[in-house]
């Protein structure tokens, strides 16, 4: 017979689980707050199917990482099949007065959004000024209330994401503690960035972090100034590394089709790929646009890479 508390005696109880105490607790999860502005993903370089992937997987790990969140994909040279920056925006503009003017039609209490109706993360590592002039000028024609964030880099996720795909093409050892060699790893890396010279000062300093991941000289060296890339490997070379590797420090939509392969050519060395929807990229996104919200997600220490 059941009591006026509980089901019938035999029966199992199921008991509310006692939250941890102390530093080990676990996190409350985190959502997207209600009416926040959309996550905009502002995509440089020509629009192709490997850039529409590539971006579409760097969305899907943010939306991982906070649920209910508002994810879109502009491209700053998009056409009828990719949508522009510019027009994602307006769009987005148009559903939240909509929302707006559905709700005061069912009588609801609202109030007339304000505050942005965007905050636009540019899909680079590391400052290129010509491509973030075009994504300002670009949130500027919309004329839509937005937030544009800083670039992904410098940052020591960039490291662990460079390491990893120096390691996929056998130019770095894979263990960080070195317990194993591999015959075909650098012992001096290049690391390539385009965007000038800011550029090459944040790649360098995500390249200090490299260089004591790997116990190997890093230098960056800009892709697109002709010779940089040729003089840097003679440096390193001049300093007794042997065995190098070209990294770019470049997500890969900002990438001109063969400048890598030339650049590796010229330098006489193998390159690894482009950092690509490596999870780390999709969760710094992320990062950016919570920063410019005031919330703060769950932080990511990174993958150990093993």
């Amino acid at each position: 017979m059941s009591s006026p508390t509980g089901p019938a005696s035999g029966l199992p109880v199921r008991m509310p689980r006692p939250r941890q105490p102390g530093r080990h607790r676990r996190p409350e999860p985190l959502a997207a707050p209600e009416g926040a502005p959309a996550f905009v993903l502002a995509v440089p370089g020509p629009p192709s199917t490997a850039t529409r992937s590539l971006a579409e997987e760097v969305v899907s790990i943010a939306r991982s990482e906070l649920p209910g969140l508002d994810a879109r994909i502009g491209y700053l040279d998009g056409n009828d099949e990719f949508p522009t920056l510019q027009s994602v925006l307006t769009r987005a503009a148009e559903e939240r007065f909509a929302r707006f003017e559905q709700a005061r039609a069912a009588g609801a209490d609202v109030t007339e959004p304000d505050g942005p109706v965007a905050v636009v993360v540019p899909l680079l590592a590391s400052p290129d000024n010509a491509l973030l002039r075009r994504i300002r000028q670009a949130v500027m024609d919309s004329r839509v209330a937005a937030d544009l964030t800083d670039v992904l880099g410098p940052h020591p996720l960039l490291a662990e994401a460079l390491h990893v795909r120096l390691s996929e093409a056998g130019l770095a050892r894979a263990d960080r503690a070195r317990l194993f060699t591999v015959a075909t790893a650098a012992d001096g890396i290049i690391l390539a960035s385009v965007g000038g010279e800011e550029a090459v000062q944040a790649a360098g300093i995500t390249g200090m972090l490299l260089a004591a991941r790997l116990a190997v000289p890093v230098m960056a060296a800009a892709l697109d100034e002709e010779g940089a890339i040729a003089a840097t490997a003679e440096q390193l070379r001049g300093s007794g590394s042997q065995q190098l590797a070209l990294a770019p420090y470049l997500i890969g939509p900002e990438l001109d089709a063969g400048l890598l392969d030339a650049a590796a050519k010229e330098a006489g060395c193998s390159a690894a790929e482009a950092l690509g929807p490596y999870p780390a990229i999709g969760k710094l996104a992320l990062a950016k646009y919570t920063t410019a919200l005031g919330i703060a997600p769950q932080q990511s220490q990174g993958t150990p890479v093993r």
